[in-house]
């Protein structure tokens, strides 16, 4: 048998294998493409919102630098530690902008001009406000929120709609991604608000974020030493399959 002949195999097996691995590249790439990665920005804001929700004041500040580094806007912080206020209480939200205060007069002193973002536009009133946050939480959710727990506190339910669906919700200067991301953050951070935190998992998830998204949200929170709180975004993850 000559070498042509035995060599011919060869040739044809490393064709094979070259083509398998530029079918499995094309795969990949488009696997990418259909599911980016988080965004520098977005990957800042669950550990701003997990350190905000336990007060630890340091390692948000480290955060909040973090985050206007990675194109977060004055505007687009301030208004993640207002929004949280209503997951974390009013005293952590104005401990939290108070640090925030602290961070942006050093970076000014720094000589760092971070983009003040813009404000809202105009929220509902009145009825209108609670059609628009009832229409708001049904698209949040995937569909109309009712239960026991809403019939024995009426006020409750309708706190949710007006407030946190009507006027919070209904602000445009932070899109919902961002705001669940914001709200996973922080709920990842506490004990005991596991049912929550799973809430918040499949409501990213209908605003478009994926699961290897929140995935990494978890991972970004590990690397910044918020062990805990990826956990339980792992396991929220898990129980939202």
């Amino acid at each position: 048998m000559s070498n042509t002949t035995r060599a011919e195999p060869v040739r044809r097996r490393s064709v094979l294998a070259a083509g398998i691995a530029l079918v499995s590249t094309i795969e990949s790439q488009g696997a990418l493409a259909d599911n980016p990665p988080l965004s520098r920005k977005q990957q800042a804001i669950a550990p701003i919102g997990a350190a905000m929700a336990v007060g630890d004041m340091p390692r948000l500040a480290t955060a909040l630098h973090e985050g206007l580094d990675a194109g977060l806007t004055v505007s687009d912080a301030k208004e993640i530690l207002v929004q949280l206020y209503a997951y974390t209480g009013f005293p952590r939200s104005l401990n939290a902008l108070g640090e925030l205060m602290k961070v942006l007069d050093a970076r000014r002193q720094r000589g760092v001009q971070d983009a003040p973002g813009r404000n809202p536009g105009p929220v509902p009133t009145g009825k209108e406000l609670l059609a628009a946050g009832t229409a708001n939480q049904t698209r949040l959710s995937g569909a109309p929120v009712r239960g026991a727990l809403f019939e024995f506190a009426p006020a409750i339910d309708e706190y949710l709609k007006t407030h946190l669906f009507g006027d919070i919700f209904g602000r445009d200067n932070l899109d919902w991604q961002s705001r669940e991301l914001a709200t996973v953050g922080a709920l990842s951070a506490l004990s005991g608000v596991e049912s929550q935190l799973r809430s918040h998992v499949r409501i990213s998830m209908n605003v478009g974020l994926t699961a290897e998204q929140l995935r990494g949200a978890a991972d970004v929170l590990a690397q910044r030493g918020q062990g805990d709180a990826a956990r339980r975004v792992q396991a929220a993850l898990e129980k939202a399959r």
